[in-house]
């Protein structure tokens, strides 16, 4: 109350008798609408703090700033690495930050923390729309060279040339395992890309493009080159559905990256300075910055997260004369053999059939018929079976049942999370 009493009130107050008649304040407070206790907060304030002082409302809350609340040091570190990382094209994000201060020997604030830091320094456009990062579900192959994805991306010089980047990825580790400069996505470019990686890698299980003629053209009838060269050598070839790119979405991701960053350190006139940028690009992207799909607790590089894990096994090359056999109609492409051996997590694709099931491992597995058409992943061990949608996220996962007598299926729903044999 007495921080709305108006300032000629106040010095009415202030130059109030000390030594007033009986009844006189109760008067002159019942006369200007206001407490006896405000009246002798006003002076009190007078004889602690002086006339000058009392003229005005005491601010409220503490004179320092609360405990807990980030120092002004910490703060300012906070937003020169994110300005710096940003000048660069890098990623400039909470984790990124606090990472970065990690490396200096700085322990950081919270994520939360940096991100309000972030938003009250108006570095960053709040979006309380944007789904919340606890409610991803990513989808991982269990080990390194399980699967590759490769895709292409067109970027345009500054002398108005184009030219198409390729960059193979590890799904498990999300390390770049080779990229390349070339005029055109052409086949002989994809194959020189990906022998590179080969040859320092090894063989993956699984290669996964996207539709172009370049890559993949199994769902035209026919073979790419590119398809033919890994299936000499064992692989199994994938694409993604039609129009849905996010089927490639670690591939994606890895552009806007990379793009961000090229964008960064233009002007770019020449092939050769481009191919420059991206072996300095790719060598801070595996070495120097903390994947956020990897462990952030330990500020894990796709470098760490491909040598933590024993890497999958080279697939065989096929028999020079192998025996006809008819394709499995629920698997994208032609899926090999199914190596269920114990101890270890094995991974499968299936599509989704008209009625909004799978079937694998004797069981038919139902979905949703909105994935009617759609690729689902499927990742088992010897105890459970857990299924993804195309975009990573998990559908639900069950006990593996026992295996049925013959003639007979499990039949799975994950509506109702029960097994029927019939």
């Amino acid at each position: 109350m007495s921080n709305t009493i108006s300032p000629k009130l106040r010095q009415s107050i202030i130059n109030f008798p000390s030594n007033p008649a009986r009844g006189q304040v109760t008067r002159f407070c019942q006369t200007n609408g206001i407490s006896r206790s405000v009246f002798y907060k006003i002076k009190t304030r007078v004889e602690q703090d002086g006339a000058d002082q009392a003229l005005t409302p005491r601010k409220r809350g503490p004179a320092q700033a609360p405990p807990g609340r980030t120092s002004q040091t910490l703060e300012a570190m906070a937003l020169q690495i994110r300005f710096d990382l940003t000048s660069q094209g890098l990623d400039a994000g909470p984790l990124s930050v606090a990472a970065q201060m990690r490396r200096r020997g700085v322990m950081p604030p919270s994520r939360a923390t940096l991100a309000r830091i972030f938003t009250r320094n108006q570095v960053v456009k709040p979006e309380p729309s944007k789904r919340p990062r606890a409610s991803y579900r990513r989808f991982t192959y269990p080990a390194p060279n399980g699967l590759w994805q490769m895709d292409g991306t067109e970027f345009e010089l500054d002398n108005g040339t184009k030219r198409v980047i390729f960059q193979v990825e590890d799904d498990h580790s999300r390390k770049i395992l080779a990229n390349s400069v070339s005029k055109t996505e052409n086949g002989p470019a994809a194959i020189k890309v990906v022998s590179a990686a080969i040859s320092r890698y090894g063989v993956p299980q699984r290669f996964l493009t996207d539709n172009h003629l370049a890559l993949n053209q199994h769902r035209r009838g026919k073979t790419a080159p590119l398809e033919k060269f890994l299936k000499s050598l064992g692989v199994h070839t994938m694409s993604g559905q039609v129009k849905h790119p996010q089927t490639q979405g670690k591939n994606e991701r890895l552009h806007q990256t990379l793009h961000k960053f090229l964008d960064a350190h233009r002007p770019i006139y020449s092939a050769k300075r481009l191919v420059e940028l991206l072996e300095e690009f790719t060598a801070y992207y595996n070495q120097d910055r903390p994947h956020q799909a990897l462990d952030t607790t330990i500020d894990q590089t796709p470098d760490m997260a491909y040598a933590a894990t024993a890497k999958a096994p080279a697939p065989k090359p096929p028999d020079p004369t192998p025996k006809p056999t008819k394709p499995d109609r629920h698997v994208l492409g032609q899926t090999p053999p199914i190596n269920d051996q114990p101890g270890g997590l094995i991974s499968a694709e299936r599509k989704v059939n008209t009625t909004g099931q799978i079937h694998i491992l004797g069981c038919v597995i139902y979905v949703g018929t909105r994935l009617n058409g759609q690729v689902c992943h499927i990742l088992w061990d010897q105890n459970t079976i857990t299924v993804f949608d195309p975009d990573g996220s998990e559908i639900g996962q069950t006990p593996r049942p026992r295996t049925p007598p013959k003639g007979k299926s499990h039949r799975i729903s994950f509506a109702t999370k029960g097994f029927i044999c019939h």
